[in-house]
């Protein structure tokens, strides 16, 4: 079975829970998450879904750039492909319309359409003047030049959804996991080759060309996000630009990087030192480590975001580093290197099964150094299960 049916049928369930009849998705990752294509979509914002709950078929529109693709990937799934020429507005309103023809029994009076709290307020406005002039000509033959269209039988069936389908999105499949390891085992094999190339007097541009240029050759198909090297006083800024800096011996070196592999993407922090580190920093990696392993050692389905961050945070404080982090101790990975679930303050919630989080406790010494320890994987019914198979030992160049 296709993914996409699965992912299709998990959305129509929360759907018909939420009591709305379809909906209307513009994301262009949700859609590659709904869909499970693969060689399809890029960064435009060229495509959109209608998805109702009465029928089996999803439906997806696109431009005459992407028909051969979609349709190589739409065979044999329930995903009807259409790329006339036409607005979003415009497809959306005609898809609408024939749902409401043919489904007129079953529906309800008055049924809605989901539609996503990301969408720009441009497509909103079209969408509006596009069902207030369909319901004009349906109702009048005329065109409403006000959109409060205040005809009887005429209303927008717009119903805002809060990152419904992100939600979804945060319980990885088999299928998920295999690739998120693979963007993983191409991080970890870069990172084995960059601290043999590190030296003292390099700049922090010529490690992370490197870094970069590694994730590729062994098989990246691009980055996950814009790698960080900061050496030194640098590395105070969790997200430090990388610069012309030199690296110096007596310091240490924060590595924040990620390999998007099968459309699926990885991260993890190294820190590494040149030479012997003083007492301080030396003191400070101990910390770093044990509250990142403590974490780790806990993570498991029940324990919320806030408990896992608040349990970083003390061990930080019994080393002697209270307030030397300020941002949150993780966030979910997946088609998009920051997804749900997020282990911070803000997040209450369960955790569960199925999420894939990363770990990556920091501590900051202002006009000092800077490093964090960073893993990811995901959570089971056992505990958390770490993708990342690069060491946890100091490692000094």
């Amino acid at each position: 079975m296709h993914c996409s049916t699965d992912r299709v049928r998990s959305l129509r369930r929360v759907l018909i829970a939420g009591g709305v009849q379809a909906m209307y998705v513009r994301d262009t990752v949700n859609i590659e998450w709904l869909t499970g294509f693969q060689g399809v979509f890029d960064g435009e914002q060229a495509h959109a879904m209608f998805v109702p709950t009465l029928e089996k078929w999803a439906y997806l529109h696109s431009d005459s750039r992407y028909t051969t693709a979609l349709e190589r990937e739409a065979k044999d799934t329930l995903i009807c492909i259409n790329s006339e020429s036409m607005r979003f507005s415009e497809w959306l309103y005609s898809m609408w319309s024939r749902y409401l023809y043919h489904f007129a029994d079953e529906l309800p009076a008055r049924p809605l359409m989901a539609i996503e709290d990301s969408i720009s307020l441009s497509q909103y406005r079209a969408m509006e003047r596009e069902f207030a002039k369909g319901y004009a000509d349906a109702l009048q033959g005329a065109t409403l030049e006000n959109l409060e269209v205040t005809l009887e039988g005429a209303y927008l069936p717009f119903e805002e959804t809060d990152g419904l389908i992100l939600q979804l999105r945060a319980r990885k499949d088999e299928a998920e996991i295999e690739r998120l390891r693979a963007a993983q085992a191409i991080t970890d094999k870069a990172f084995d080759h960059i601290i043999g190339f590190i030296a003292p007097g390099m700049t922090e541009r010529e490690i992370q060309l490197e870094l970069d240029n590694e994730m590729m050759r062994l098989g990246a198909d691009s980055l996950a996000f814009q790698t960080i090297i900061a050496s030194g006083d640098n590395g105070a800024s969790p997200h430090a630009i990388v610069s012309e800096r030199k690296v110096r011996r007596g310091e240490c070196i924060v590595m924040d990087f990620g390999a998007r592999k099968d459309g699926y993407c990885s991260d993890m922090t190294r820190t590494v030192f040149i030479g012997e580190p003083d007492a301080e920093m030396r003191k400070a990696w101990d910390t770093l480590r044990r509250a990142n392993e403590t974490v780790e050692d806990s993570l498991h389905p029940g324990m919320t975001g806030r408990e896992a961050h608040e349990m970083a945070i003390s061990v930080l404080a019994e080393g002697g580093f209270a307030d030397a982090m300020g941002h949150g101790l993780g966030h979910g990975v997946g088609m998009q290197i920051h997804e749900e679930p997020v282990l911070s303050p803000r997040n209450a919630k369960p955790l569960q099964s199925g999420n894939v989080v990363t770990v990556e406790p920091g501590i900051y010494i202002p006009g000092r150094f800077g490093m964090r320890l960073e893993d990811f994987g995901v959570i089971t019914e056992q505990g958390f299960d770490r993708f990342t198979t690069s060491t946890h030992e100091m490692v000094v160049i």
